[in-house]
């Protein structure tokens, strides 16, 4: 089998000695081309390449959550075709590795190479559902690429934390978890009226608008993160075999707040956040997200910048995954 390894250099947490390991086990069982990402967005045009000029068969993202996306959004630059398109396999070796996590891989990535070996030889794969963010036409954001996700996306007040963490890291800081706690505090601190007067609306073709919102999160699959090894289920019901779902908080006050995190730290594939300032939707297929003001945006822990209006899509089989 034909495989393309993109390898991202500077991933949290693999050393070049372990990036070589784990490239020798899979060139022993693969024929394998190894290209490292040099800036933002070239996972992207190496997986886009691959998949245009049918150079792999497989490719396979070494890198965290970001450098998954790159390569999911090169892979369907066309739109999705399971049945045509290369496979994707990822090694994990990023901060959180939440899509890897998902789909039920080990978080270390030697491990994990290990396990995406077993399952190539056993020809194991399967399609996934994936969201896609796009510009709302007749909107400030109408001209907006659209842009694939795997496992999350938000607008508001988490997609603040993620800023507030990339301005960390551009400093110099490692991305680890107290660094999120920190930025998490911080930015509800810095935005009392946000958090209190939700700006946000949630739009549904033939129903109500959901107006109100404070914080909005969108899941592709559950759970939507981890804190260390716990994980996080925001919307317990999500899942890769399904279009997507919604948490959504129309008031974070002090104790509404804590009380939220709370819930969240306990919450289970059964149970999520619950609560009367508390909106969960299961299975949408499209809906947009509007703010009166321009807020933070992001997809997959990437933040893109500030957005008005996102509309979203759930597409039920999008990728063929190697698990």
């Amino acid at each position: 089998m034909r495989a393309l390894l993109v390898v991202n250099p500077v991933a949290t947490t693999t050393s070049p000695r372990t990036r070589d390991v784990i490239t020798r086990a899979l060139a022993n069982g693969l024929d394998l081309e190894v290209m490292e990402t040099r800036y933002r967005g070239h996972g992207k045009e190496l997986a886009r390449r691959a998949a245009e000029e049918k150079s792999a068969d497989l490719v396979i993202a070494l890198g965290g959550d970001g450098t998954v996306n790159e390569v999911v959004n090169g892979l369907l630059h066309r739109g999705p075709d399971p049945e045509h398109l290369p496979g994707l396999a990822v090694v994990p070796g990023g901060s959180t590795n939440v899509f890897a996590r998902a789909l039920g891989l080990p978080n270390e990535p030697v491990e994990a190479t290990g396990a995406l070996l077993d399952a190539l030889r056993a020809g194991r794969t399967r399609t996934i559902g994936l969201g896609l963010a796009s510009g709302t036409p007749g909107t400030l954001d109408a001209e907006v690429p659209a842009r694939w996700f795997t496992f999350c996306a938000g607008l508001g007040f988490d997609a603040g934390v993620v800023g507030r963490v990339e301005a960390q890291r551009e400093r110099g800081k490692r991305s680890t978890h107290p660094l999120y706690v920190r930025q998490v505090v911080r930015q509800f601190l810095a935005d009392h009226h946000g958090r209190t007067h939700g700006t946000i609306a949630l739009k549904r073709p033939g129903h109500p608008a959901i107006e109100g919102l404070a914080l909005s999160i969108v899941c592709n699959t559950s759970p939507w993160s981890f804190l260390g090894n716990r994980p996080l289920y925001a919307a317990p019901g999500a899942s890769f075999d399904t279009a997507l779902d919604v948490l959504g908080i129309t008031k974070l006050s002090v104790g509404g707040a804590a009380r939220y995190a709370a819930q969240l730290v306990r919450s289970t594939p059964q149970r999520g956040p619950r609560g009367r300032n508390v909106v969960s939707l299961h299975d949408e297929t499209e809906f947009t997200l509007q703010s009166q003001a321009p807020l933070p945006f992001q997809l997959d822990g990437d933040h893109l910048g500030l957005r008005t209006s996102v509309t979203f899509t759930g597409e039920r089989r999008a990728l063929r995954v190697i698990v």
